[in-house]
């Protein structure tokens, strides 16, 4: 497929969202909270980050992982004139922050904004980030990966143009570790796709795998993945042949390479699954839907039931661009094309409750916010498009 009918493709899927993702009244299950209930109020404080060495700009503060006690942060920092690097921090205990070294080795990793972080289970010291720039004859995403063992750089991973890119690129969503290894979600020319690696150090793309990509039932595609015990959990969202509009799906797989799919569970069957953790050892998702944003859990791991949801204020199409998990509560992140929001839930996803933010950010363009947990701490990151900022909160 040429690039240009891959752009053609995206256009078509952002305007059948749009068109089914309007909130709504909401009365599907019951246990939906609505988001109008006393705010959630934490004592927010402000994180100071320094600079990094090199040429001034401000900061862009996109993803956050805590490992094993210690934070990663990444971003990039952006001049006047648009031009950006890639950064990264790190702290042992949140209050003092350091820069990470930053090894660059491409002419397009040297311009990268890290926009997604994870970490390997266990405390072994190894992070790994995705960066992207828009360049080329079609300002496509130049996208790359990112890793760094305990205490050394943060160093650029030599990759072939194709691998994340190419006349069959759609998008390279978010990274995601565990036992078996590293795991990226995101979409190719023929649905949802995956890469692999056993550390990091180079991925390997699957993509047209059955049951996974789009097949005569419909196009796919992959937006978050998390670890299982013993395998992944990919989410995402199937639109139909001949159909407008998309529904939430969910795969597992023990290699990365063989899949099941699930299709979850919504009253008009209209919505996508867009973001995903474990709580308590049990898959939590959510997603926009027609009358807001649905909540669902395996509880057995393999059975999906919607538990919940919160509807939405805005005018345009719905989104979920954050979700963690702090001291048990599920905080999630949404857009409704006004501005964005933060949730939080105490009860596994059932009622939710708004939380107070100290800046206001629109949804769209350069803007950006979420979050990041570990332990009882919260950490939020917010970008109102003209300055960066994170702060900490208790939950």
């Amino acid at each position: 497929m040429s690039a240009r009918r891959v752009l053609v493709v995206c256009a078509l899927l952002v305007l059948v969202v749009a068109g089914c993702d309007r909130p709504g009244a909401g009365n599907d299950e019951a246990g939906r909270g609505d988001g109008r209930s006393v705010p959630v109020e934490p004592a927010w404080r402000e994180a100071t980050l320094p600079v990094p060495p090199g040429p001034a700009g401000r900061l862009v503060l996109r993803d956050a992982v805590s490992c094993a006690g210690v934070w990663f942060l990444v971003g990039g920092v952006v001049d006047a004139a648009g031009g950006s690097r890639p950064a990264a921090w790190s702290s042992a205990d949140g209050s003092t922050w350091l820069p990470v070294p930053v090894a660059a080795s491409t002419f397009y990793g040297r311009q990268h904004v890290l926009y997604a972080a994870a970490c390997a289970p266990g405390g072994g010291g190894r992070v790994a980030a995705l960066g992207a720039k828009n360049g080329g004859v079609h300002g496509n995403p130049r996208t790359g990966t990112w890793v760094r063992d305990d205490g050394g750089p943060l160093r650029e991973v030599p990759a072939a143009f194709e691998l994340f890119g190419g006349p069959r690129a759609v998008s390279v969503a978010r990274l995601a570790a565990g036992a078996g290894g590293w795991l990226i979600a995101g979409a190719r020319a023929d649905g949802a796709a995956v890469w692999t690696s056993p550390d990091a150090g180079g991925f390997t793309l699957a993509e047209g795998l059955p049951e996974l990509a789009g097949d005569a039932r419909g196009r796919t595609a992959a937006y978050d993945a998390v670890a299982l015990p013993a395998g992944w959990l990919v989410v995402g969202s199937l639109l139909p042949a001949g159909g407008a509009a998309l529904r939430p799906m969910a795969w597992t797989s023990v290699d990365g390479r063989s899949w099941r799919r699930a299709e979850l569970p919504v009253q008009d069957g209209r919505g996508r699954a867009e973001r995903v953790v474990l709580r308590d050892g049990v898959p939590v998702v959510v997603g926009a839907v027609s009358d807001g944003f649905a909540v669902w859990r395996a509880d057995d791991g393999v059975r999906w039931r919607r538990v919940g949801g919160f509807g939405a204020a805005g005018p345009g199409v719905l989104s979920v661009v954050g979700l963690a998990v702090v001291g048990g509560a599920l905080v999630a992140v949404t857009g409704d094309g006004a501005g964005r929001a933060v949730r939080m839930s105490t009860d596994g996803g059932v009622s939710w409750r708004s939380v107070r933010v100290p800046l206001t950010v629109v949804d769209g363009g350069d803007t950006a916010l979420t979050v990041a947990g570990g332990d009882d701490r919260l950490l939020l990151l917010a970008d109102d498009g003209g300055a960066s900022h994170a702060w900490w909160g208790r939950v």
